[in-house]
């Protein structure tokens, strides 16, 4: 489905920006005079070989520390997402050390070589050409030593095995550079009481990146008032066409509802938040407001923002990097279990990515009564979640700038209706069981509130948690 034509940006790009750092040293152009075009070339060859994951910025090979710092600057300064370092040649270390540990950009080393393998034709020309494995060690000893977090993938750079696992890392580090620029506005306060959504909001800044935007309701109510008609009729018209739109809503409710939608999304963007949290009594007890904004939730996470209830900051970047990582990030809780299903029943009070909807049932836009927040019916969108393999995750901030995240993989199952409840939903079945499943959940502190995205992605969220220094938890 479309995004609204109000829509300021679409999903994610659908490849990371990588920069390729080809490293040799001038010890072998003597012996081998045109060596270094003859391994840039293998440079650019790697590259194109991986276009279809990542766009490149190749840089020329390095072959000393100044042209190592500038060619890592370069990186940083056109904003990529992440540095892939590839021995062209054995590359002392030291040359390298500073440019790889002092950067702010995630790091991979391919340990890779030219040729796949050792024959009697080789010479020294070919033993020179190869012997990147012994650069790949000096390197990875001098990061370790600096305790600089990256990821090794070894392997035969032509193959299908190495590209799915440089694509994982691609997409972790996407979401970890991500992570380090993002925004995450809160619309007034957070609910009252709810401890595991609390964070030390300096130290998710100094460890992660998520600096929270403190929005004022009133700059909702105010930029409500503001938008023009044709924009509320434009957003009202696209539901009408991709959207089964309940007729018991009045004009009138749908127009308050699309200026609320259009309203946080025009702040979002004033203000350069990626992801956002709206808490129910922050907007009910404000006395400006009609209704809740959860179709607008729905819709503006269809369109790649991260999203929360109840001023969730941990939860609403979670949602965001599930849309960096996997793609289609969506946010829901845990409301109950099904003991004869083994599975858990997963909703929250209205909020949801429809773009995890099953395919063989319409998106409903319904006139919905909820109590909570003492206002007005707010239309939602309904529709429960496509079957198949899904993953969850959940941020757990455990004090100071240590942080863990807990990750449980399993299906979507293809459960009975439950047709009193006007909210998305799903069941997921553990791939550990419920039990051991939810065991392990509560034991490592797991949040109740989360982020699933279809598809297995357990491997991804390990990835990004190696990059990002958080602790990685599977149950």
């Amino acid at each position: 489905m479309p995004a609204p034509p109000t829509a300021p940006r679409t999903l994610p790009a659908p490849r990371p920006r990588i920069g390729l750092l080809g490293i040799m040293q001038p010890l072998y152009d003597d012996m081998i005079p045109g060596i270094t075009e003859h391994q840039a070339g293998y440079a650019a060859r790697v590259a194109e070989k991986l276009s279809d994951t990542a766009e490149w910025t190749v840089a020329p090979p390095v072959r000393g520390r100044d042209q190592a710092e500038q060619a890592v600057r370069d990186f940083e300064d056109a904003g990529l997402d992440g540095v892939l370092v590839v021995m062209l040649t054995y590359g002392p270390s030291m040359r390298v050390t500073r440019a790889l540990t002092q950067t702010r950009l995630p790091v991979a080393l391919a340990n890779i070589q030219p040729d796949p393998e050792v024959t009697a034709a080789w010479d020294m020309d070919d033993m020179t050409y190869n012997q990147g494995i012994h650069g790949a060690q000096d390197t990875a000893n001098a990061m370790v030593r600096a305790g600089r977090p990256f990821e090794v993938i070894t392997g035969e750079w032509q193959s299908p095995e190495f590209a799915e696992r440089f694509d994982r890392w691609a997409r972790a580090a996407r979401a970890v550079t991500a992570w380090r620029r993002l925004r995450v506005g809160v619309f007034g306060y957070p609910m009252n009481g709810m401890g595991d959504a609390r964070v030390d909001e300096t130290a998710l800044l100094r460890s992660l990146g998520p600096e929270v935007e403190v929005i004022a309701p009133g700059a909702l109510h105010r930029t409500m008032a503001e938008l023009s008609s044709e924009e509320v009729s434009a957003l009202m018209k696209w539901e009408d066409e991709n959207f089964e739109v309940d007729q018991r809503l009045s004009k009138e409710e749908r127009e308050d509802h699309a200026r609320m939608q259009l309203g946080i999304e025009r702040l979002l963007v004033q203000h350069g938040c990626e992801a956002y949290s709206t808490h129910f009594d922050a907007i009910g007890e404000d006395g400006r407001f009609a209704r809740l904004p959860m179709a607008a939730a729905s819709t503006l996470m269809a369109q790649g923002y991260g999203f929360a209830g109840e001023g969730d900051v941990l939860a609403a970047a979670i949602v965001h990097a599930g849309h960096q990582l996997a793609g289609d990030g969506h946010f829901t809780e845990m409301y109950a279990m099904d003991f004869p299903s083994d599975s858990i029943l997963m909703s929250h009070m209205g909020e949801g990515n429809w773009r995890v909807a099953r395919d063989d049932e319409p998106l409903r836009l319904i006139k919905r009564p909820l109590g909570i927040g003492g206002l007005a019916d707010p239309p939602t969108v309904v529709f429960r979640y496509r079957t198949g393999p899904a993953t969850l995750a959940s941020l757990v901030a455990l004090g100071g700038e240590d942080f863990r995240l807990v990750v449980a993989e399993g299906e979507i199952i293809d459960a009975p209706e439950l047709p009193s409840l006007e909210m998305p939903y799903g069941q997921f079945r553990p791939s550990s069981g419920i039990r051991d499943c939810m065991d392990a959940w509560l034991r490592a502190g797991g949040t109740h509130h989360m982020a699933m995205n279809i598809g297995h992605r357990a491997e991804d969220w390990r990835v990004l948690c190696d990059l990002a220094g958080i602790e990685y938890v599977q149950v």
